[in-house]
C-alpha cells in the first residue's frame, strides 16, 4: 500500500498517539473516557475513528473508537501498532449469556469464541483468541480495586448482531439456536462482537490486548423470568480499563527497573 503521511482510516500519524490504547466500540464514549486523562487533546475523527490523547500517570496514552465488529476494530488496531501502540484495552457493551451474569455487572474475557470472520483472516480457526495475560491480571485486578461486581471468562463473539437477538427469523436459525445452545451448556460469560478479532490481531502483530465489558442485558435472565433492568451506563468499565492501564503502567516501569539493575 502506498505510503502516507498519516494512517487511512484514523487519520493519526507518528507521534499522535501513546504506547497504551483504550479502544471503546462508541465515538460517543472517547470525551468521557479522555476526561479520565490528564491533559487530553482532540486529536482526530473520521468515519468511526475519533482519537484522543492525553496522559496517565506521566505515561502518554489514548483512546480510539473502533466501530461495531471484528474488521473495523482490526482497521483501528493495525493504524493504531502503526504509530507507535502496543498495549490495547477494549472497553465495551456486551449481552450476558450465564444467569450468574446480571446487568450492570463487568465481564472480563479470559478468551472469545471465534464465530466470526475476521480473525479468520489472520490465523487458522484451530488458533485461540486468547487476551495477554498481563492485561487480563489487570483488569481483573482493577475490578477488584475498585470494588466492582465482575465475571472472568470466555465470551462469545459474532459478526451479526440480530443474528443474536432474532435467531429464529434467520435463514440459518437452525445453526444460530444450535449453537447458542452449546454457548450456554460451556458456561460462557456473554456476547459481543471485536474480542476474538482483537486478541488474534494483537498476537498477529506481537502485541498485548485485553477487554473488559459493561453488560447491558442478559436475554437469558429475561428468558428465566428473573429479575433485571437494563444498565446502559458505562462508567463502570471506563473506570476498570483506566485503572487497568495505570497498573499495566506501573508493572511495565517495574520491570524496566528490574531489567536495567540487571545491567
Amino acid at each position: 500500500m502506498q505510503r502516507l503521511e498519516k494512517q487511512f482510516h484514523i487519520r493519526c500519524a507518528e507521534g499522535d498517539v501513546g504506547r497504551y490504547c483504550l479502544l471503546p466500540g462508541d465515538p460517543g464514549r472517547c470525551r468521557d473516557i479522555a476526561a479520565c486523562f490528564d491533559d487530553p487533546v482532540f486529536v482526530s475523527q473520521n468515519r468511526e475513528y475519533t482519537v484522543y490523547t492525553g496522559s496517565l500517570l506521566g505515561e502518554k496514552v489514548s483512546v480510539c473508537s473502533t466501530g461495531i465488529g471484528g474488521p473495523s476494530a482490526s482497521i483501528a488496531m493495525e493504524e493504531l501498532h502503526n504509530i507507535g501502540a502496543d498495549t490495547f484495552v477494549r472497553v465495551g457493551t456486551c449481552g450476558g449469556i450465564d444467569l450468574a451474569v446480571e446487568s450492570g455487572d463487568i465481564v472480563i474475557a479470559s478468551g472469545a469464541i471465534r464465530y466470526e470472520h475476521t480473525s479468520q483472516e489472520y490465523a487458522p480457526i484451530e488458533y485461540p483468541a486468547v487476551p495477554d495475560f498481563e492485561v487480563l491480571s489487570a483488569l481483573a485486578d482493577a475490578a477488584r480495586l475498585l470494588g466492582k461486581k465482575y465475571h472472568v471468562g470466555v465470551v462469545q463473539c459474532k459478526d451479526a448482531f440480530y443474528g443474536q437477538h432474532s435467531p429464529a427469523k434467520m435463514p440459518v436459525s437452525y445453526e444460530l439456536l444450535q449453537k447458542w445452545e452449546a454457548w450456554k451448556r460451556l458456561g460462557v460469560k456473554a456476547s459481543e462482537m471485536e474480542s476474538a478479532a482483537l486478541f488474534v490481531v494483537s498476537d498477529a502483530l506481537r502485541c498485548r490486548c485485553g477487554s473488559a465489558f459493561h453488560v447491558i442485558w442478559n436475554q437469558e435472565r429475561e428468558a428465566a423470568g428473573l429479575d433485571q433492568k437494563m444498565s446502559e451506563d458505562t462508567s463502570a468499565a471506563i473506570q476498570v480499563g483506566i485503572e487497568a492501564i495505570k497498573l499495566l503502567i506501573a508493572r511495565d516501569r517495574e520491570k524496566e527497573n528490574t531489567k536495567l539493575g540487571q545491567k
